[in-house]
């Protein structure tokens, strides 16, 4: 077997790392226009994901401030792998006690597709022994398994024969902000959410809307991006800060210098509106955990009693489609409703509407001027584009 990858550095995570950010299909690029803005190296598109390069600031600067990604992680060498002997040694062949000891938990995650082996389970099995029979021959003692809360975090990623194994630097995903505790009827992930705010191009220079606000989840992400806000600011921890190697000083000069960027004022609106008094309480409770309730509106209005500020504006809304809510063909007349009060209410604006179904979309009745396909987990979407005159 033949390690094709770099050999690790004399320390945990001495120079320059290659770091992987997982993301949504279809927001590959989004998210490498977030890395390029926050300095970031060495910025590859490849599908599900973005490479880049740097440092262990990079690390923490990435899960602190990069709102489209899903987790950030930590190559550590790839190898052809066409066997479990030729995992086992693999995994072997790296230094386990540069990054966990005997009493530090473990636990191992593994995508699989398209290899000789083909249990996901046995894979992560076979990756976890390495590891742990590693640390025994070092210390006498081996680490704990905790797949729920496991300090160090595994991650196996072998497609083609081709495997690569990373630290998991998140932990918990990092669409999981901290901010919203209860999400209501079919939640929207907080990073797919940023995504969406970022293809329209609102910048918080004019009002931003969204009638169908659910949970409130668009206009929190889009308050926070307006405020120059790091979305990693409101979760409790990452993954790296229960590394061994985990440089603390480091960390707090990274969320004081955030701290330090961000805006006090919007210039503009953003307002919210569902018909439902208990959804709206849960987006109320989610931007005030935010810490950007002073910022977004929320009321209770019937989608037909929108009156939005004067344009120019955006819309950006996430109705009900039929697969998730309920039936599609008792949405269709919902939809045309929708098209009704963009066409008479909303002149001068430009209104996105993001729908997992095209023949839905098709009753608003009017003409998308652009449509990008997205994925929200499984379902193929797409986020249309309406410029009303």
């Amino acid at each position: 077997m033949t390690i094709i990858r770099r050999k690790a550095a004399a320390g945990p995570f001495d120079g320059e790392q290659s770091f992987f950010a997982t993301t949504a299909k279809g927001v590959e690029e989004v998210l490498a226009r977030e890395m390029t803005g926050l300095g970031l190296g060495g910025v590859t598109m490849e599908k599900g994901g973005v490479r880049f390069t740097g440092d262990l600031s990079a690390c923490y600067r990435a899960n602190l401030w990069l709102r489209t990604a899903s987790r950030i992680l930590v190559a550590l060498t790839e190898f052809q792998c066409h066997s479990p002997q030729d995992l086992y040694d693999g995994v072997r062949a790296l230094p386990w006690d540069r990054y966990l000891t005997p009493d530090t938990t473990l636990a191992v995650e593994c995508v699989l597709r398209d290899s000789a082996l083909t249990h996901s389970g046995f894979v992560a099995l076979k990756t976890k022994d390495a590891i742990v029979d590693t640390l025994r021959d070092r210390f006498g003692r081996r680490p704990s398994v905790n797949p729920k809360d496991p300090d160090l975090l595994v991650n196996v990623h072998l497609v083609r024969n081709r495997c690569t194994i990373s630290l998991d630097s998140s932990g918990t995903g990092l669409d999981r902000r901290g901010y919203r505790t209860e999400a209501g009827e079919a939640p929207l992930r907080e990073t797919l959410a940023a995504a969406l705010v970022l293809l329209t191009g609102w910048d918080g220079t004019v009002p931003l809307v969204d009638p169908l606000c659910g949970s409130g989840t668009i206009l929190i992400e889009a308050a926070l991006m307006a405020l120059n806000r790091a979305p990693g600011l409101v979760r409790e921890r990452f993954g790296f800060q229960r590394w061994p190697a985990f440089d603390a000083t480091r960390w707090r000069r990274l969320l004081e210098e955030a701290r330090q960027t961000e805006r006090t004022t919007l210039a503009v609106p953003i307002l919210g509106s569902d018909r439902l008094e208990d959804v709206l309480a849960l987006a109320r409770g989610n931007s005030r955990r935010a810490g950007v309730d002073k910022f977004v509106s929320f009321e209770a209005r019937d989608l037909r009693e929108l009156v939005p500020p004067p344009a120019p504006g955006v819309i950006l809304t996430n109705p009900p489609y039929g697969r998730r809510l309920g039936d599609e063909e008792q949405l269709k007349s919902f939809y045309r409703q929708i098209g009704d009060v963009f066409k008479q209410r909303c002149a001068g604006y430009t209104a996105w509407l993001f729908t997992g179904s095209i023949g839905l979309a098709k009753e608003v009745g009017l003409k998308a001027s652009r449509r990008i396909a997205l994925f929200n987990g499984p379902l193929e979407c797409r986020l249309l584009k309406y410029d009303l005159y």
